[in-house]
């Protein structure tokens, strides 16, 4: 054997989709090489027929062999011409970026409130004036304060919760009068605190239950 004349992988072409195989790749270089069209339309058909031979349980779904014609364009560099059942992949397309996706929120400005809030605020609106809806009020102010409380800092004034429940309500809830104090700010972080709390770093040691004998 002649190991001058061995091809190492670093000296070989770079493969575009290692998965197909270098022989594939060289099978697609070949295609783009043939003059005739009509050869050409044929020999391409047998190399997708061989990529869907890859993966048999997909290879009859029309989606899946969508994604075996842009494929073969892409080994291709975009260098092959023929005719093909789907619309032909460019270079251009294949790197246009997507439509950046709208954020499912409808206040970004108070993300830390969260969308329930809004949610609530929209069915508070839906009631009529009255004591219940006057309670939920109050209910959607007090769980207002503790996220803000949660995400922010230790205290907040009551006055910047009712701003707030303003805007998101559309001026329909106006809190901003009421005599009402929320809960205190103590309170809604009691719960938060004790998961913090030191127990003088003794170590509680339960029994497995296994019997001494």
């Amino acid at each position: 054997m002649d190991i001058n004349n061995l091809e190492y992988n670093t000296e070989r072409e770079k493969l575009i989709i290692p998965e197909y195989g270098r022989h594939l790749q060289k099978m697609i270089n070949f295609t783009v090489e043939i003059e005739d069209r009509e050869e050409r339309n044929k020999v391409a058909r047998s190399i997708i027929a061989v990529m869907g031979n890859l993966q048999p349980h997909l290879r009859d779904v029309p989606e899946f062999q969508h994604k075996l014609w842009d494929q073969l364009f892409i080994m291709s560099d975009f260098k092959l011409d023929v005719d093909t059942p789907f619309p032909v992949l460019t270079k251009e397309k294949l790197q246009e970026r997507p439509d950046p996706l709208d954020y499912p929120q409808n206040f970004p400005k108070y993300r830390f409130y969260g969308n329930n809030i809004k949610r609530m605020i929209d069915v508070a609106n839906s009631w009529e004036d009255g004591d219940l809806k006057n309670a939920l009020t109050f209910t959607i102010a007090n769980h207002m304060k503790k996220c803000y409380l949660n995400w922010n800092k230790d205290t907040v004034e009551d006055s910047v919760i009712f701003d707030h429940l303003f805007e998101l309500s559309s001026g329909k809830i106006n809190l901003k009068g009421s005599t009402e104090d929320l809960t205190d700010s103590s309170n809604l972080l009691r719960g938060k605190k004790k998961k913090h709390t030191n127990t003088g770093g003794k170590k509680n040691y339960r029994s497995r239950g296994k019997k001494r004998y």
